[in-house]
Parts: structure tokens; sequence; C-alpha cells
């Protein structure tokens, strides 16, 4: 199986462990970077990791950062893509075994080399069952995708961004009323106060 592997620079060091115990464990690695500890940012490497499963460059990927929430979420805005942080085991084979996850994200700065490994392992040897609740359920998942992301239809998130930026912008213009309402009030008692004192 041909492996996208990738990390920032809080995940380089973990990812330089891990290649050569995935080579040696019978798998080809297309290493994606990082390439040194230098400052970096996540997205970039889960959208290269990203398009490498999604143009069939390779199968799977593990994408590392240093808590691995970042290169989660970054990882999962790209269509076709299903990550999950895991940390342990048991969820590192499920995600495959009911969910088709392609992308094993982990986090540096929580877990060390020795169970990086075995759940780079366990996520790798794990299988989609293809059971038809999973089936129907991973399905469902694809149509949220579809829905919230078609080219051409406001996304869900669009919608919630404009409502709240609709929101945002009546309490500015809420604000600057009353500001100056107020302003107008306290140069009006200004102006009396200075009246009374002639």
């Amino acid at each position: 199986m041909k492996i996208a592997l990738a990390s920032d620079h809080a995940g380089f060091p973990l990812k330089q462990e891990l290649k050569p115990k995935l080579r040696a464990g019978g798998f080809d690695v297309l290493d994606l970077g990082a390439n040194s500890v230098a400052p970096s940012d996540y997205p970039d490497f889960a959208e290269a990791l990203g398009k490498a499963i999604i143009n069939g460059s390779a199968e799977r990927g593990i994408l590392i950062c240093g808590s691995g929430v970042g290169a989660s979420v970054a990882a999962n805005k790209i269509r076709g893509i299903r990550a999950g942080l895991c940390h342990d085991t048991y969820s590192a084979h499920q995600g495959v075994e009911h969910d088709d996850l392609n992308v094993l994200v982990l986090g540096a700065r929580v877990i060390g080399a020795a169970l990086a490994e075995e759940l780079a392992f366990s996520f790798l040897q794990a299988r989609f069952t293809r059971e038809a609740r999973h089936v129907r359920r991973v399905e469902k998942v694809r149509r949220l995708e579809d829905t919230s992301s078609a080219p051409g239809n406001p996304t869900a998130n669009s919608r919630v961004k404009s409502k709240s930026l609709g929101r945002e912008g009546r309490e500015i213009a809420s604000f600057k009323s009353r500001s100056r309402r107020a302003r107008i009030a306290q140069h009006r008692r200004a102006a009396a106060r200075t009246a009374g004192a002639v």
C-alpha cells in the first residue's frame, strides 16, 4: 500500500521516526514534508496529503502536528478526506472498519514514537467492513459533504457566516447609534452647564 506521510514542524521529529518503520513494514511511503523543525503551517501539509489521496498518489495518509487537532480540522475540509485524530489503537482500526477513515492524524506532543507506530500499523492494516449499516452511514457523510460544499451552491457554513455577519453588523450599528446619542446628550449637558455658569 502506498501511503502519504506529512507533518508540520511540530510533527517533524515523529514523522522522521515513523517513516523508516513504515517502510520496514512493507509500506511505500510518500513523504510530503515538512523537511525540518523550522516553523511551518499545518494546513499546507494537510492540503498536500489530502490532494495526494484524492488524486490517487496514495491510498491512505498519516498526518502529524503538535496536538493533532489543527491538522485534523484542516484535512477534513478537503472533499473526500475522512481524517480522524486517534491516540488509541481501537479508534485507529475501528475508524477504518466502520467509518472508512483514510487519514490518521497524530499529535506529536501528546504521544510517543512507540505508540505512534502501533497506531499507524493498526490504522494501515484495518479494512472497511462494507457492512450495510456502515456503508449507509458513510454514504450519509458523503451526502453531507455534497450538500454543504457543492460548487455553485451556498454552503451551510456561508449561510451561518452571513447570518453571523448580519447580526454583528446590526450590533455595531446599534452600538454606534447609542454612542452617538450619548455623545449628543453629553454635549447638551455640558452646554447647559456652561450657559448656567454664564
